[in-house]
């Protein structure tokens, strides 16, 4: 079966690469034909969409975020044609997209793809099956198939993909299948990228405007698939005098998004299965850190639902503090002074992105230099990734590469040097026999000296 599975995906590579070769996907026309087509989709097979996910996630339709691939589309048609210019397509990609966001993680990377002309294989997440089965059944319909295919299952697919030759990989997950994926790679010496994550810090200020600091962590954190984002809040810092009022301003803010009972509203997505509530559950009834909750710890098995919870002053050695905790549990740690708090997120892995409310600007000075991270954001989370003029990608642990704008169509494009010189003009200084002469010439030229260059030019020195 394996075997079969393998022969079957070398030869859809292998008509792939055929469509590349013989130019299919290179015109500009074909490039825009096919935005036009996933904007068209995007428009038409909304209500579809949104089904899907609220069927895998129970996401609310103001978190399908939809408009991103919209705005993504209409940036890259815009912008198509000037970014076409100086680069060339890579050949034939893969992308593996994730479960947390899967329509938006898996439309926006083929975005950069097809505009910088690539054929393109698309594996959506198995642990979204509502939208992955989505996604087979509206692509076909809206891009040309023969470039552009999805392949949908679980890990013996994603295993056989793997070990076809890509000219790139785009992968967005975690760690722990992104060092498969780089292995993979490695074995062809294939390029990736990985969108990865990790534990993002928020670091609160004494002089910060609390209610909308309070509502923008909110956001950001359970408001963002209810912490099942790798650019959610992971833990917040703030110092041991300004932490309960930080902790009654995220209560009131919480109640007023979504009740008194939170398990019963609308507007919080669920937990996408039950292996990740109980890896939820298992942080939460940890014996180090259960006593430790100050804000919420309501769930339901049933509906696969855990509401905001807030913890302060766990162990920093406990589980919830020493892997990403995806999910909407929130610890805050307390220190002495805010500056305190670069020390604790530099003994971390770096981040995918680093918070920092403040009005201080000095301290924001020092936070951008002192704390390495995939990317920052002050005064507010998240909404970074909504910028097309900004790049989005990770450093370290959380991820190499970076997409968005131009930067996804680079990520799938080549900066191939091409130098095409004339005849006339032979140095003969950089030509056998070698001479003092010759030698101090080319010393001159590679100074930058303009009377070496004139002398190079002119053939200098003659007859040696």
């Amino acid at each position: 079966m394996a075997a079969a599975r393998s022969v079957g995906m070398e030869a859809e590579v292998a008509a792939l690469r055929g469509r590349f070769a013989a130019g299919g996907t290179r015109g500009a026309e074909w490039r825009a034909a096919q935005l036009r087509g996933i904007l068209r989709m995007a428009a038409e097979a909304e209500a579809e969409v949104c089904r899907a996910l609220h069927a895998d996630l129970a996401k609310p339709y103001t978190e399908s975020y939809i408009a991103l691939v919209k705005s993504s589309c209409k940036f890259a048609l815009k912008n198509l044609k000037k970014w076409m210019k100086p680069q060339k397509p890579l050949g034939v990609v893969l992308i593996i997209s994730a479960w947390n966001y899967p329509f938006l993680l898996s439309i926006d990377p083929i975005i950069g793809a097809i505009a910088a002309g690539n054929a393109v294989v698309l594996k959506p997440s198995e642990v979204a099956p509502a939208t992955s089965s989505l996604l087979a059944e509206l692509l076909p319909r809206y891009v040309d198939g023969s470039c552009i295919k999805v392949v949908e299952g679980g890990v013996a697919e994603t295993t056989t993909l793997l070990e076809q030759k890509w000219d790139k990989i785009f992968y967005t997950g975690n760690g722990k299948v992104g060092r498969i994926v780089m292995a993979s790679a490695a074995k062809h010496l294939t390029p990736v990228v990985l969108e990865l994550g990790g534990k993002c810090p928020v670091v609160v200020d004494s002089n910060v405007n609390l209610h909308v600091t309070a509502k923008r962590i909110a956001a950001g954190k359970w408001g963002c698939n209810n912490g099942q984002a790798c650019i959610s809040p992971d833990f917040i810092i703030t110092t041991k005098s300004f932490a309960p009022k930080l902790l009654e301003a995220l209560e009131k803010v919480l109640e007023k998004f979504y009740g008194r009972d939170p398990l019963r509203s609308s507007d919080l997505s669920r937990i996408v299965n039950s292996n990740h509530f109980n890896r939820l559950k298992k942080l939460m009834d940890d014996e180090n850190v259960s006593d430790k909750i100050v804000f919420g710890g309501q769930r339901d098995e049933h509906q696969l639902k855990i509401a905001p919870t807030i913890f302060m002053d766990v162990p920093l050695d406990s589980g919830i503090m020493k892997e990403e905790i995806f999910g909407p549990l929130l610890p805050i740690i307390t220190v002495d002074k805010i500056h305190e708090s670069f020390a604790l997120i530099n003994s971390m892995t770096k981040a995918l992105a680093a918070y920092l409310f403040t009005k201080d600007s000095k301290l924001q000075e020092q936070y951008e230099a002192a704390i390495s991270a995939g990317g920052m954001l002050v005064n507010d989370t998240a909404v970074h990734l909504t910028n097309q003029y900004l790049p989005f990608g990770g450093v370290g642990e959380s991820g190499m590469g970076a997409y968005h704008g131009r930067f996804s169509f680079e990520a799938f494009s080549h900066k191939k040097a091409v130098l095409v010189r004339r005849f006339a003009g032979e140095a003969a200084a950089r030509y056998p026999p070698y001479s003092p002469a010759k030698l101090k010439i080319l010393r001159g030229v590679l100074k930058g000296n303009l009377g070496a260059m004139i002398k190079a030019i002119l053939g200098f020195p003659r007859g040696k």
